[in-house]
């Protein structure tokens, strides 16, 4: 017996390394599994944020395509303004060269600068809009309603979707009357005693 007892240790030696043998396969595909997992996720992650950079970037270029010629159109704005000036000066003679001249030009240069975007902010007789309009005076009218823009000192532009320049202008308001007119000066009276 004493024989077979060694060889009975033996094989449970064996049948124990077996089972340790066993178990670190368990605990090495378990580890591969979380490494792999945890892999993936970094990898699904990088893969987001390069297509969101991909979209960043193309919008940027858009933008910068879209929006590119601003300054040089803002520039223009100046002369564009000036054209307008001199047509307007010289309304009583509309038959010479140079007005004619002058008008062909002012038309080719909106025709062009409208291809690019650029179009006028259409201001008179509109409801004043601090996006768009830039109130330089308070007019006292009752032939329009309040907050009207009555008149434009110099026209604004849009380019695209953009405020480019802003209208200056003009906007009413409603006359005093004369018990408000009283009312207020008492008020200012009141205030410098």
């Amino acid at each position: 017996m004493s024989e077979d007892q060694p060889i009975l240790n033996k094989e449970e030696s064996e049948a124990e390394g077996t089972e340790t043998v066993q178990e670190e396969p368990d605990e090495d595909k378990d580890r591969l599994t979380s490494e792999l997992q945890e892999i993936n996720d970094k990898y699904v992650r990088l893969y987001a944020e390069f297509e969101n950079y991909k979209k960043r970037i193309n919008k940027d270029k858009e933008e910068l395509v879209r929006y590119g010629n601003e300054s040089l159109i803002f520039e223009l704005l100046p002369v564009i303004d000036n054209l307008e000036m001199a047509l307007k000066h010289s309304s009583h003679d509309l038959n010479t060269g140079i007005v004619q001249g002058v008008e062909i030009t002012l038309k080719e240069l909106h025709r062009v600068l409208e291809k690019f975007g650029l179009s006028p902010i259409d201001a008179s007789g509109k409801p004043f809009d601090p996006t768009v309009h830039h109130a330089m005076t308070q007019v006292e009218r009752d032939d329009v309603e309040e907050k009207t823009v009555v008149e434009e000192f110099r026209k604004g532009y849009m380019l695209w979707d953009k405020v480019l320049r802003p209208s200056l202008a003009a906007v009413s308001k409603k006359p005093f009357t004369d018990q408000e007119k009283t009312e207020e000066q008492i008020e200012i009276i009141e205030e410098e005693s």
